[in-house]
């Protein structure tokens, strides 16, 4: 990932012809992220940018993992994705980032067959590599038009957009995390015995293997399956397959063993918030005393 490029939102070259008119100019220039694993491809695109008024090329990223963290910290308006790249692919990034939090995107492939994938995940368009100059005008004029919407509405819509893919996707399967080597890939959810805050990061423990994801463990909570996981207390949340044992404990909590042996407590506050889950917890290990 590199960062922003010197004169990424200058016009076009003197002389400079097109069969359409200019797109829309942003009062504030629309931040582009392009993301490609092939150098030359960004490059073009690059160049491309930079004949398109009101644009500002924020940075680049030549992998999937790079794209999310560019999307991250960077915050682009609008993506210019691949979608082979090694690690994660294109549609990986929009997973490990999240819908309802994705930026605009443009996908831009040398492949046709995603067409109708990329069309479900509300890209704004698809573009064939190499990319026409009028047909990425056009794409970034939607985007300009997008941004430009009144902020009620544009808020109405962004909610039901999320809803819609809320419902669509149903709860996170996979997140993307980091080894102890700092390696990224994205962990099976399943997989995961338990999930543990670390301020503004998440520790992931599955049978084999830790891992360290960004975010909050509230934020992880709200994307969990609530069928498969349970937040035992404001730290941790635990698969519920993975409880080994419950046992009361003090004052309403309850103390939960894992098969490790690791033990962690179930406060009262939150086994009330999941009266339903408990009783079957209690009948899957056999606990049988009251709360």
């Amino acid at each position: 990932m590199t960062g922003p490029k010197a004169g990424a939102g200058s016009t076009a070259a003197p002389g400079a012809v097109s069969d359409r008119a200019a797109p829309r100019v942003a009062a504030v220039p629309l931040k582009v992220l392009v993301v490609d694993d092939e150098a030359p491809a960004r490059r073009r695109l690059a160049m491309l940018l930079a004949r398109i008024p009101g644009v500002v090329l924020v940075g680049e990223a030549a992998n999937g993992v790079a794209a999310v963290e560019a999307i991250t910290e960077l915050a682009p308006d609008l993506v210019l994705l691949d979608i082979r790249m090694p690690g994660l692919d294109g549609f990986e990034v929009i997973e490990a980032v999240g819908r309802a939090a994705m930026p605009d995107v443009v996908f831009v492939t040398a492949f046709d067959e995603h067409a109708v994938r990329a069309f479900e995940v509300k890209a704004l368009d698809y573009l064939l590599k190499p990319v026409e100059p009028v047909r990425l005008r056009d794409a970034v004029g939607r985007a300009v038009a997008r941004r430009g919407e009144a902020r009620g509405a544009r808020s109405m819509r962004r909610e039901a957009v999320a809803t819609i893919a809320a419902e669509r996707v149903g709860p996170m399967r996979r997140l993307l995390a980091y080894d102890a080597a700092g390696a990224a890939s994205l962990v099976d959810l399943d997989a995961v015995v338990l999930a543990r805050a670390q301020r503004n990061y998440v520790q992931l423990r599955t049978p084999q293997r830790e891992f360290r994801a960004r975010g909050t463990i509230g934020d992880l909570a709200d994307r969990l399956d609530p069928q498969r996981f349970l937040r035992v207390n404001r730290s941790d949340i635990v698969r519920l397959d993975a409880i080994a044992q419950l046992a009361p404990w003090s004052h309403g909590d309850y103390r939960i063993v894992l098969p490790d042996g690791m033990a962690l407590l179930w406060s009262r506050r939150y086994r009330a918030r999941d009266v339903g889950q408990f009783s079957l917890v209690r009948e899957r290990t056999g606990e049988a005393k009251g709360a």
